[in-house]
C-alpha cells in the first residue's frame, strides 16, 4: 500500500468494539480495526471473535477483548513483537447469551453464532474445560475481515462464560469472563500459533498422569535426554541450561508433562504451558518469537529486484520493527560487505562501483536475544535477502516523487517509553529523503544502526511523563504522544497478628489484593512474585476475579489444582513441595496498556505455624491464679486475675487476653502469646520450641532463657528485656519492639 492514503490505514483504535445498533439482529456482524500496524498481507493478523454476546452484551465483549489483549502485550514475545501484528475484533450478535454445556453437560444449549461450547462441544467423553467452535463458521465470520486469509491470521473465539475453558487446535478458544480467561489466551496461542504441548502431568484434573512410555518427543519442550546428554548431543534446550528462567527458577531439567507425571521432562518448574500466570520460559518464547516472526516479511519491501538497476540508483528495503529493538541490515557488493550496515537504503553512487555489471544484496537479520538455534536464526522468519543486479552503463531516468510518509507507528494511541517508533517514506531514484525528529519541539538524532533515520529508539533515553515525538519528511510531519508515565501499583493485607514498615505476620491464612492505577484508559495489569520466583499475573482468585489472593502454608485446592500455596508454589494436589513457614518477600509491580512496567515494590511476609490445638479454652473472667498442668490451655479474649504457670510439657496459647499478675513457664510445650497483655513479669526458659510473643504489652521483667528459636515481635516491654542462652537470638522478625528497660545478651 503506497501513498499519502495509505497512512490513514494503519491505526490503532482506542475504542476496542464498536457495539452494533440497537436494531441488529442474530448474525449480524461488526468488523473493528482494535489494533493495525500494517498491510494485512504484509502482518500477522489475530481475529478475535465474539460468541454468546446478545446484542445488548456487545460492551461485554469491549471489556473482555481489552483485557485479554493488554494481558497478551504484557507476555513475551508478543510484548515486543506486538507491531508486527494486526487485531480485528468481530463483535458478532447472538440469539442467546452463553455457550453450550455452561457448567455441566446438563446445562441447556443455547442459540449462539457460532456453536461454541465446553465439554468439547457437549461430549460426555470429553472434559469440562474444553471449549470449541464451529470452525466453519468461524472461518466464514473471519473472512469479512478484509485482507485477510487463513494463511496469514490466527482466530482466537472468545465465549461468553464465565466458566474456566479454552482449546488450542488450528483455532485458539477461550471464555470471556473466568478470572483466568486473559491467561487461557496466551497458553491456547502457544498451542495454536507455536506447536507448543501441554506441561501438565495430568490429563483428567485430579488424577495424576501415567508415566511416559513413548520415544524421545518431537515437542521441543520436552525430552526423555539428561543434562549432560542434552550438552553432548547439542539437542533440546542445551543452550538455555543454566539460565535464570523467565518463569522462575533455573531451566534445567523438571520430571512431568505431556500429561505424563513421570518419564518425561520439561525445561523449567513452571511456565504459560504448564501454570497459567507465568510467562513462556525461554525455550517456549524461542518457538513463539520464530511462530509470529514467521507469520510476517521481516523484509516487508524494497525496490523490486526484477531488471537490472544502474549505478546512480538508490537501493532500498523496508523491514519490520519490533517495539523493543531494530533489525539489522547488511549491504554488500560482489559479496563484500559495504559500509552502510543498518540503513535502509544504499546510494550507489557512493559504493565506487568499477565499470561492468555487479550484484548487490541487502540481508535483514532480526538479532533478538529471544533466539539462540543458529537453524532457527536463520530461517526465512528472521532472516531474508533481496538481491539487485546493478550494470554501470545504464543510466535510471529521475522522476519526480513527493517527500511523504507511506507507513509508520499507529499516531492515534500513545507509545510506550521504551519503544522503538519508526516510519517509512517515499523513495526517490536518486536521493534518499532525509527524516528528522524532534522531541518536545527539539531537534534530536535518532541514533539508529548506520544512521537509520527510519526510526526512534525511546529507551535509552529514560523519558518520565508525557512528551511529544514528531518526524518530518519534506512538508509533512507526523506526532505521537509518548506515554512514558509508569503506573503505580499498592496492595491491602488482611490484617496480620503484628506489622512494622513493610513487614506482616501471620500464623494462618491471610489475603493480597493488589490494584494498579495509570493516567491512560484501559486495563492494567498486576503482578506479583514470592522470593524471587517468576513474575505471575494477579487476576484476583480463581472463583472470583474481584476476590483477593489466597495465600495459605500448602495453598487452597480449586476444581483438582492449588493455588495460593506461599513460597515454593504447587500446582497439583500430589506436588512435593517444602511447607512455607518463614519469611518471604513478596514483590509487585503493574504494567499499563501501552506497556510502560511500573516499578516494582516489595514487603515482607513471615508465616508461622498455627497454635497448637486446644485441650481446654478459657474465655470471659477467670478469678484467681491459674496453673496449666498438661495439655494446652487456650486463653481467648479471656481474663485472669492472678498469675500463670505453665507446668513442664504443658502448653499455654493466649489471644487477646489479660493476665492480673506474673507468668513462669519452664521446660513448658509452648508459650504463644498473641497481643495479650501481662500485669507482671514474663520467665520462659527451657521450651524446646513453640516460643512465640507477638503483641500486647508486659508491665514487668521479661526474661527468655535456653529456648529454642523464640519469637518476639511488636511487644511493648515496661521495663528489662534479659535474654540468655537461647539457640538464637529471639527474632522481632522486622517487626521492633519497644523496651523501656535495659536490654541484656542476646536481645541488646
Amino acid at each position: 500500500m503506497r501513498g499519502l492514503s495509505a497512512v490513514a490505514a494503519f491505526a490503532m483504535v482506542v475504542a476496542v468494539v464498536a457495539a452494533p445498533p440497537a436494531s441488529a439482529a442474530p448474525g449480524d456482524a461488526t468488523v473493528v480495526p482494535v489494533q493495525v500496524t500494517g498491510d494485512p498481507a504484509k502482518r500477522f493478523n489475530l481475529v478475535v471473535l465474539g460468541d454468546g454476546y446478545t446484542a445488548d452484551e456487545q460492551g461485554k465483549f469491549r471489556e473482555n477483548v481489552d483485557k485479554h489483549l493488554n494481558v497478551l502485550w504484557t507476555i513475551e514475545p508478543f510484548k515486543s513483537y506486538r507491531s508486527y501484528i494486526n487485531v480485528y475484533a468481530v463483535s458478532i450478535v447472538s440469539a442467546e447469551s452463553g455457550v453450550d454445556c455452561d457448567p455441566g453437560l446438563d446445562s441447556p444449549r443455547v442459540d449462539t453464532a457460532l456453536d461454541m461450547g465446553l465439554w468439547g462441544g457437549c461430549d460426555p467423553n470429553s472434559v469440562q474445560r474444553l471449549l470449541t467452535v464451529n470452525n466453519t463458521k468461524a472461518n466464514s465470520y473471519a473472512d469479512r475481515v478484509s485482507g485477510t486469509t487463513r494463511a496469514n491470521r490466527q482466530l482466537l473465539a472468545i465465549g461468553n462464560s464465565d466458566t474456566y475453558g479454552g482449546a488450542g487446535g488450528t483455532y485458539a478458544t477461550a471464555t470471556g469472563g473466568n478470572a483466568l480467561s486473559a491467561l487461557i489466551t496466551p497458553h491456547e496461542l502457544g498451542h495454536s500459533l507455536g506447536g507448543l504441548q501441554d506441561e501438565y502431568d495430568y490429563y483428567a484434573r485430579g488424577v495424576r498422569g501415567d508415566p511416559y512410555e513413548g520415544g524421545e518427543p518431537d515437542s521441543v519442550h520436552h525430552t526423555l535426554l539428561t543434562e549432560p546428554q542434552m550438552r553432548a548431543q547439542q539437542k533440546k534446550w542445551w543452550r538455555w541450561l543454566g539460565e535464570r528462567s523467565e518463569s522462575g527458577g533455573q531451566v534445567g531439567r523438571r520430571e512431568g508433562g505431556m500429561y505424563s507425571s513421570s518419564g518425561v521432562w520439561r525445561p523449567s518448574a513452571h511456565s504459560m504451558m504448564k501454570t497459567l500466570g507465568y510467562y513462556f520460559d525461554q525455550v517456549e518464547r524461542e518457538r513463539m518469537t520464530q511462530r509470529i516472526s514467521a507469520k510476517t516479511s521481516i523484509l516487508a519491501d524494497g525496490l523490486p529486484a526484477t531488471a537490472p538497476v544502474g549505478a546512480d540508483r538508490v537501493l532500498w528495503v523496508e523491514t519490520m520493527y519490533p517495539v523493543s529493538h531494530q533489525l539489522d541490515v547488511t549491504w554488500t557488493v560482489d559479496g563484500t560487505r559495504v559500509v552502510a550496515r543498518g540503513t535502509r537504503n544504499l546510494r550507489l553512487s557512493t559504493v565506487n562501483l568499477t565499470p561492468g555489471v555487479h550484484t548487490v544484496a541487502a540481508t535483514v537479520v532480526d538479532p533478538t536475544e529471544f533466539v539462540r538455534d543458529p537453524a532457527v536464526r536463520s530461517s526465512a522468519a528472521l532472516t531474508q535477502s533481496r538481491t539487485w543486479t546493478v550494470d554501470t552503463s545504464l543510466s535510471t531516468p529521475v522522476v519526480p516523487v513527493d517527500a511523504a510518509f507511506t507507513n509508520s507507528t499507529p499516531t492515534t494511541a500513545p507509545v510506550g517509553a521504551t519503544d522503538v517508533v519508526h516510519v517509512e517514506t517515499t523513495h526517490p531514484t536518486d536521493r534518499v529523503l532525509p527524516v528528522v525528529w524532534r522531541l518536545d519541539g527539539r531537534a534530536v538524532d535518532p541514533g539508529g544502526p548506520g544512521g537509520n533515520d527510519r526510526a526512534f529508539d525511546l529507551e535509552p533515553l529514560g523519558l518520565t511523563g508525557t512528551h511529544t515525538l514528531t518526524a518530518t519528511v519534506g512538508a509533512r510531519t507526523l506526532t505521537w504522544t509518548v506515554d512514558a508515565s509508569r503506573p503505580t501499583a499498592g496492595y491491602t493485607l488482611s490484617a496480620p497478628l503484628v506489622s512494622g514498615h513493610r513487614s506482616y505476620v501471620y500464623n494462618g491464612p491471610f489475603t493480597m489484593a493488589l490494584a494498579g492505577t495509570d493516567d491512560t484508559p484501559g486495563y492494567v495489569v498486576r503482578e506479583f512474585r514470592t522470593d524471587g520466583d517468576g513474575w505471575f499475573n494477579y487476576f484476583g482468585w480463581p472463583t472470583d476475579p474481584d476476590s483477593p489472593w489466597h495465600f495459605t502454608p500448602q495453598g487452597t485446592e480449586i476444581d483438582s489444582l492449588v493455588y495460593g500455596k506461599l513460597g515454593v508454589p504447587r500446582l497439583s494436589p500430589w506436588d512435593n513441595v517444602p511447607t512455607s513457614y518463614g519469611t518471604h518477600t513478596i514483590e509487585y509491580r503493574s504494567i499499563d496498556a501501552v506497556g510502560n512496567v511500573g516499578p516494582a515494590a516489595s514487603f515482607d511476609v513471615t508465616l508461622l505455624p498455627p497454635p497448637p490445638a486446644c485441650t481446654r479454652t478459657i474465655t470471659g473472667r477467670h478469678p484467681g491464679a491459674l496453673v496449666v498442668r498438661d495439655g494446652v490451655t487456650c486463653l481467648d479474649n479471656a481474663t485472669v486475675t492472678g498469675p500463670v504457670t505453665v507446668a513442664p510439657g504443658a502448653g499455654l496459647v493466649a489471644s487477646g487476653a489479660t493476665i492480673g499478675g506474673p507468668l513462669a513457664a519452664a521446660r513448658a510445650g509452648t508459650v504463644e502469646l498473641f497481643h495479650s497483655t501481662v500485669s507482671g513479669p514474663v520467665m520462659v526458659e527451657g521450651v524446646p520450641g513453640g516460643v512465640q510473643i507477638l503483641g500486647g504489652a508486659i508491665r514487668g521483667a521479661v526474661t527468655l532463657a535456653r529456648n529454642a528459636a523464640p519469637v518476639f515481635a511488636g511487644v511493648t516491654v515496661h521495663g528489662p528485656l534479659s535474654c540468655t542462652g537461647n539457640t538464637v537470638a529471639p527474632d522481632d522478625l522486622g517487626v521492633t519492639n519497644s523496651v523501656r528497660g535495659p536490654t541484656v545478651d542476646q536481645c541488646r
